[in-house]
């Protein structure tokens, strides 16, 4: 049985987590464009120790602004292990809100507002590029096969019924990751975003999505490898014939009874 949304409970304050490996020169403004879009949100940066100073002009711009955070991690573990770090920090600080963001500028901070105001009505609102109105701008056409055949696999797989499982640029109520067994969380790449999706649906949570406009990155390099794509295509795999074999299991469970 689905929970009732958590429209009763404030969704401020707001915590955008924001993963960073080399991604110096669009920090400043991807922070900016955050902070004229809604002044009052703060943001963690998750730096995984970049060797192109990152962490250093995070440091600086924390020094400047504090709204601005910054959590040094040693080493380069992955998508997954640096959003999870940046949630415990969050959920430990109270805040009731908590929104995964790139870097790179293919998240616009502009589209931030209604991706918030969706909370009002769910738990969990995802960023949508695949339902009416998103769309993919500057992206190839190799990428975007790639991405549409992952949310195709991630569907038939789960059965989830999101449209855009994969989608990186999402807000969490509290409550949701709260809930959500983080520290069990082993998905190191883009898998991360289908793992926390589906057990938040799983869980009864309410999931919507909204459109957004993603944009491929102007300055820097892709973090996709394909490593990361044959780690999602062997976990979401996995993760759906548990998923059948416990729904055969029930089906006929419930004959016995």
């Amino acid at each position: 049985m689905a929970q009732a949304p958590r429209g009763a409970q404030p969704i401020e304050p707001v915590l955008v987590v924001i993963p960073t490996y080399n991604e110096r020169e669009n920090l400043g403004p991807i922070l900016t464009r955050l902070h004229e879009a809604l002044p009052e949100v703060h943001a963690l940066v998750v730096d995984d120790g970049s060797p192109d100073g990152t962490g250093e002009l995070a440091d600086e711009l924390a020094g400047k602004d504090d709204r601005v955070h910054v959590m040094h991690r040693t080493e380069k573990a992955g998508l997954g292990a640096a959003y999870v770090a940046g949630f415990g920090w969050g959920l430990a600080r109270d805040y009731n809100t908590i929104v995964e963001m790139d870097a790179d500028g293919s998240h616009a901070p502009e589209d931030l507002p209604r991706v918030l105001e969706a909370l009002a009505d769910a738990d969990l609102v995802l960023g949508s590029r695949y339902v009416p109105g998103g769309s993919v701008v500057n992206w190839p056409f190799r990428r975007q096969l790639l991405s549409k055949l992952a949310n195709v696999y991630a569907g038939i797989c789960l059965g989830a019924g999101i449209k855009d499982i994969t989608a990186g640029y999402r807000a969490y109520r509290r409550e949701v990751l709260q809930k959500l067994p983080l520290d069990e969380i082993a998905s190191a790449g883009y898998c991360f975003q289908i793992d926390l999706a589906w057990r938040t649906a799983e869980q009864g949570f309410t999931v919507t999505e909204v459109p957004i406009t993603f944009t491929e990155r102007e300055i820097g390099d892709s973090k996709m490898s394909s490593s990361i794509v044959f780690e999602a295509i062997l976990r979401v795999g996995v993760w759906g014939a548990k998923h059948r074999w416990q729904q055969v299991r029930g089906l006929f469970g419930g004959k016995r009874n």
